[in-house]
């Protein structure tokens, strides 16, 4: 395993979810403070977006260039060449205190995501979006900060956590949509860190960024770690698999509440990272949009 290399001199306040396209050979990610959608191109250039609201996390579509956001407010669609954006599906509008965090695709090609709360109270649900915009909340218990959502190479199994709770959870999930009952996957202590955003490699193995913890960690599928992958910030968030051969794991990482000592000691805090772990991740699932004239734009129960 080599060394975490800096790739992109970011100084993101808080970036997060970063996802391999593989259609274009570039790498997205979202600075959530920043308000910004940024891409990475194999040529090195950068080039970034700036949205009305913070993005928590998003998701590649499966046709045209359009990306699923998840704004602080609700969800929406956004063309990245013409940089339309559509009407936003309003997410806990009755809860002003929340807005969307961590979320991934399922193997079936809709949008799961959870809630943060900046109190760290645990009122913020998780929901799952639909081809047609439909926003549907799903019955698991509210969250404070929800992360690590993931889904296992067969999209059997979900994972996703809260994060001050320190715990990643796992539960049987059904193509239908039906979730089974959720159980301990992984507990950290104190000195580890919390648990952040997570990825699946080939092997079915989940890499966990911990903030905190300066580490991303990988675990099997029965919960064991198996590897633990230093980074020179105390602050990693969510790793993704990328390259030609999905054979790169990047990390993003913050740089928000860290005051100046932590930064003298942690100059490239916010920045982009990039390590050759020795494993290979899978193609990032799409969320597959209805067609236009098929949107609904009104979030139902």
């Amino acid at each position: 395993m080599s060394p975490a290399r800096l790739v992109v001199a970011a100084r993101n306040r808080l970036g997060e979810c970063p996802l391999w396209c593989e259609r274009s050979a570039a790498l997205y990610w979202t600075d959530i403070e920043g308000c910004t959608i940024s891409r990475l191109q194999s040529d090195g250039q950068v080039r970034a977006w700036t949205l009305p609201e913070r993005v928590g996390s998003f998701a590649l579509c499966e046709s045209g260039t359009q990306l699923l956001l998840g704004l602080a407010s609700g969800v929406a669609l956004f063309d990245l060449a013409s940089e339309a954006l559509s009407a936003i599906v309003p997410v806990e509008a009755d809860q002003p205190a929340t807005r969307i965090n961590d979320g991934r695709c399922d193997r079936q090609g809709r949008f799961v995501f959870g809630m943060f709360n900046a109190a760290e109270e645990p009122v913020g649900h998780f929901y799952r979006v639909h081809p047609d915009l439909r926003v549907e909340r799903l019955a698991l218990r509210p969250a404070a900060v929800a992360n690590s959502i993931a889904f296992s190479p067969d999209g059997a199994t979900m994972y996703y956590t809260d994060s001050p709770k320190r715990t990643i959870w796992r539960l049987d999930y059904g193509a239908d949509g039906s979730l089974g009952t959720p159980r301990p996957f992984v507990r950290l202590s104190a000195e580890e860190g919390f648990a952040d955003g997570s990825c699946i490699d080939a092997e079915g193995g989940l890499w966990n960024a911990q903030w905190e913890g300066g580490c991303v960690v990988r675990y099997d599928a029965s919960g064991a770690e198996t590897a633990r992958l230093a980074l020179p910030v105390s602050r990693p968030t969510c790793p993704a698999f990328g390259g030609a051969g999905l054979d790169t794991l990047y990390v993003t990482s913050a740089r928000g509440g860290l005051d100046k000592e932590a930064l003298r000691r942690e100059p490239e805090a916010g920045g982009l990272f990039s390590l050759q772990p020795g494993w290979r991740g899978l193609t990032e699932s799409r969320f597959v949009a209805a067609t236009t004239s098929t949107l609904h734009f009104e979030r139902t129960p």
